[in-house]
């Protein structure tokens, strides 16, 4: 029996995509999306992860070439999405990494899952793509290393000036009635706690 085909894997990697837009909009409506990690979420986020796990080790990277414009944008936001699993992401970047060095990835991906990686870890992004909920309540950049050359290096890979994607941000955010916590202090423990239990960090 044939193993299946790129053809097939684009479908899986496109229709995983899609329950995971369907989700959100029902989580978004009901408020239940912006209340911590929502379980039905993670659960489907873990489900999409393996369908990308088990694309790359057939097919290699679900780039354009492989499963299409479609399928590739598909593949990223589930790697993206693929939060509660650092090993998949850490790999996922590795793999983007090569990719983009045969014109199969861009670097703009690069930049959001490196960023995104860096923040679950406690680092410092480079790019200012991850936002979160400061003290005072407002949308704003995880911590950002070297700030002061920090839009030369969103420019170097196609992003705006960073006080356009806030605005942008903070604007998608009010449309989806996206606010921030009600105990900020509390969130971050249940964060910390999260990002030792799937891996991200280490216990002190």
């Amino acid at each position: 029996m044939n193993a299946p085909s790129a053809p097939f894997w684009r479908e899986k990697l496109i229709a995983a995509a899609q329950a995971d837009f369907d989700l959100r909009a029902r989580l978004a409506k009901t408020g239940d999306l912006f209340d911590g990690y929502n379980p039905e979420m993670e659960a489907l986020h873990l489900a999409n992860a393996m369908v990308w796990e088990e694309a790359l080790d057939a097919i290699g990277w679900p780039g354009p070439k492989a499963v299409g414009s479609d399928g590739a944008a598909a593949a990223f936001l589930i790697l993206q999405h693929a939060i509660s699993r650092p090993d998949l992401q850490r790999r996922g970047l590795e793999a983007l990494l090569e990719a983009a060095a045969i014109g199969q990835a861009n670097v703009l991906d690069a930049a959001y899952l490196s960023d995104r990686i860096a923040v679950f870890e406690g680092r410092g992004q480079v790019f200012g793509t991850q936002m979160d909920w400061d003290a005072e309540g407002v949308l704003s950049p995880a911590e950002i290393n070297d700030p002061e050359g920090l839009d030369e290096r969103r420019a170097s890979v196609g992003l705006p000036p960073l006080d356009v994607q806030l605005e942008q941000a903070r604007a998608h955010a009010a449309a989806e009635g996206h606010g921030p916590p009600t105990d900020l202090a509390a969130r971050q423990i249940a964060f910390a706690a999260w990002a030792i239990k799937v891996g991200w960090r280490k216990p002190d």
